[in-house]
């Protein structure tokens, strides 16, 4: 059974939370989770690299460990993993590497976005996986969650 735009958004709003969480503790406010092809939620990360002094701290990087993990293999395609915000290339690259089933994510990223918005590495020569996608769920929500956050951010620098 194929998910429908209420599973989608309803996945993109856990995401936001966690991207939320990461924003009140000084983070970039970019939240990810992963789900089994049961609709389960298997693994969720939110940006730490601040707190982690970790430049690889990244949301999705959190999550494709975690999933691995809890499912014993690095391979993914049968999950979903959802991102309020459109990869970067050391994430796009991640999600190809691990086989991702289909990436849905919220706004695209004008400044590194990897999967559509810059450049394309999915549909590139460079990528074996030839990663299904679905961006713009809940991409308001998700635009706006980043463009508060960096407005705060700025004004308290």
């Amino acid at each position: 059974m194929q998910p429908t735009y209420t599973t989608h958004s309803h996945w993109m709003r856990q995401a936001l939370k966690l991207g939320a969480a990461a924003g009140e503790a000084g983070e970039v406010p970019v939240g990810a989770v992963i789900v089994n092809q049961q609709g389960k939620l298997i693994a969720q990360g939110e940006n730490r690299r601040e707190r982690d002094r970790d430049p690889t701290a990244h949301a999705e990087i959190i999550a494709l460990r975690q999933a691995s993990q809890v499912l014993g293999d690095w391979h993914l395609d049968t999950c979903t993993l959802y991102v309020t915000l459109e990869p970067c290339p050391m994430c796009a690259g991640a999600i190809i590497q691990a086989r991702i089933g289909l990436l849905v994510y919220g706004a695209d990223d004008p400044k590194t976005g990897s999967i559509r918005t810059v450049f394309n590495l999915p549909d590139s020569p460079a990528s074996y996986h030839r990663l299904p996608v679905l961006g713009g769920i809940l991409e308001s929500s998700c635009r706006q969650q980043l463009q508060s956050w960096f407005a705060q951010h700025r004004a308290n620098m």
